[in-house]
């Protein structure tokens, strides 16, 4: 399973509402709170093409984009490849 890796904050329903999906899926994720390590965002803009909300998650090397994209990927069908590849 490729490394999942999203950007949050505490304060985020969306952030919450993907890494509970995540979780269902019973897959690890390294979350990188950018409340609490402001000095991550540039790596995360950077890493986002730019985006600068959170959450922001990577699966692999591919930017998968925010909450609302996660659950679009698992209604078509697209995460649970995703994440098996690797």
């Amino acid at each position: 399973m490729p490394q999942v890796e999203i950007y949050t904050s505490p304060l985020c329903g969306y952030c919450h509402a993907a890494k509970r999906l995540l979780t269902q899926k019973g897959v690890a994720f390294t979350e990188i709170d950018v409340l609490e390590h402001p000095d991550r965002k540039p790596e995360m803009i950077q890493r986002a093409n730019g985006g600068r909300t959170v959450p922001q998650i990577f699966v692999g090397e591919s930017h998968i984009g925010g909450c609302d994209d996660l659950f679009a990927l698992d209604r078509a069908g697209k995460l649970d490849p995703l994440l098996d590849a690797a």
